[in-house]
């Protein structure tokens, strides 16, 4: 099992930036990748962007190319999602997600990952 807990959402205005973190515990030996995916309200969940757990490949979805930027620390067991340029179309609950096997090109579905944390709100306000 392995155990994800997310922090750092809130409310930020339009341009602004916030950081994201999602701390593993448990069988995180086990991880092969992790990712973040967002859910609006009313719309279904989607992938926001991913990376491989021992060799740092990153992966992200148009949407947020070139503002968001996810990096993993493998020492403390945390990924991290550091989001810029804000707007309010990136409003919704942000989850991490832990892969324990090579997912390929299934990287970017939510079905690829085995575990998932709480959620952590992230508003923008315009």
């Amino acid at each position: 099992q392995v155990q994800l807990v997310e922090s750092g959402g809130g409310l930020v205005q339009a341009g602004g930036s916030l950081r994201l973190s999602c701390a593993a515990s448990g069988r995180t030996f086990s991880i092969y990748s992790m990712g973040w995916f967002r859910q609006a309200s009313g719309k279904e969940r989607e992938f926001v962007a991913a990376i491989t757990w021992r060799g740092g490949i990153e992966y992200y979805a148009d949407s947020v190319r070139g503002r968001f930027t996810i990096s993993r620390d493998t020492t403390k067991n945390t990924e991290y999602l550091q989001m810029n340029s804000l707007n309010a179309e990136d409003t919704a609950v942000y989850h991490c997600a832990a892969d324990t096997g090579p997912a390929g090109d299934r990287i970017f579905r939510a079905s690829a990952y085995d575990y998932w944390g709480q959620g952590t709100q992230v508003t923008v306000s315009s």
